[in-house]
């Protein structure tokens, strides 16, 4: 599913961007010579792992023997926190036993996120856990929200051709943004949950990143406040910092001209590597196939995209 804040399409867009800073936290230091005991037996593979480069092994093991010190400064409070097992996305990591294809396959993303920097992947897991930890996903995972407010807002159908899972996101007409976008905090809550539950369909074997589909069929400038707004930089800032190289490609379709315009105009903002997942698609059912036939089945592709699945 990524948390920064160069210009989104919209309002309403969480666009992956540049890294924004994160609240201060106290820094750990980085001792290279602080290794997972000597262990020659074959790493475990998987259709995931086998991808990976020897650079990217080397930063994953120096990366693995940080793992007590960063789940001990995550949680402070706890004086077992060293040995006791975390478990993210639904793969358990033990920092006293990390040695586990699905493990390294998370550890990477937080690594590749930080350009294979071990220490600056450390900082960032830290503060993913402690964030967590603040953010009570727990709670959130439990709440109720309006269906009449967040029913119509899209969700988790299909899956593409790799078997991502996709993510569709309606943001256009027929909704009533306003009342969506009163209560910010509560917005941000669910749109996490969205990401919590599309996360538990990857299994981090075969599967490690979603597809995300952006509608803003019938949305109007006149959309566009100061709620949405916020509501969108920070959810943007709470993916890039905190669910790291989880999105495969977002489209934005159905994007008004005006609005189109703006994104193109940041682009000289947008790093490459954030540039190359993003796809600005316009109107109507040819453009849209042609935009993502490519990456989803025919019958996967709900039929107001001009495909032959079902619609949701």
């Amino acid at each position: 599913m990524s948390s920064e804040t160069p210009p989104a399409v919209d309002a309403h867009t969480e666009v992956p961007s540049e890294p924004q800073p994160l609240p201060e936290v106290p820094a750990i230091e980085v001792d290279s010579s602080k290794q997972q005991a000597s262990d020659d037996s074959p790493e475990p593979q998987s259709p995931l792992t086998e991808r990976f480069t020897e650079v990217e092994w080397t930063a994953i093991k120096a990366f693995r023997g940080e793992l007590p010190d960063v789940f001990a400064h995550a949680y402070p409070d706890d004086p077992n926190a060293k040995i006791s097992p975390v478990t993210l996305w639904g793969v358990k990591i033990d920092p006293t036993s990390p040695k586990d294809a699905r493990v390294s396959v998370v550890l990477l993303k937080f690594l590749r996120a930080r350009n294979l920097s071990v220490s600056e992947a450390r900082e960032m897991l830290r503060n993913t856990l402690r964030w967590r930890e603040l953010f009570d996903l727990n709670a959130a995972m439990k709440e109720e929200f309006p269906e009449e407010l967040f029913g119509g807002l899209g969700g988790i159908h299909g899956h593409d051709k790799e078997g991502r899972p996709i993510v569709y996101n309606l943001y256009g007409g027929g909704q009533d943004l306003k009342a969506v976008f009163s209560d910010v905090q509560r917005f941000i809550r669910w749109r996490v949950v969205q990401m919590e539950k599309c996360v538990t369909l990857l299994d981090f074997t075969e599967v490690d990143q979603t597809l995300q589909i952006h509608d803003y069929d019938g949305l109007g400038l006149s959309s566009r406040d100061a709620n949405s707004k916020n509501a969108a930089s920070e959810v943007t800032n709470i993916f890039q910092s905190h669910y790291p190289e989880l999105l495969y490609k977002k489209f934005f379709i159905n994007v008004p001209t005006i609005m189109n315009w703006i994104f193109w105009a940041f682009k000289p903002l947008i790093s490459a590597n954030t540039l190359a997942k993003l796809s600005v698609v316009g109107s109507g059912h040819h453009a849209i196939k042609k935009a993502l036939l490519p990456f989803i089945d025919g019958k996967q592709l709900p039929k107001r995209y001009g495909g032959e699945g079902d619609d949701f």
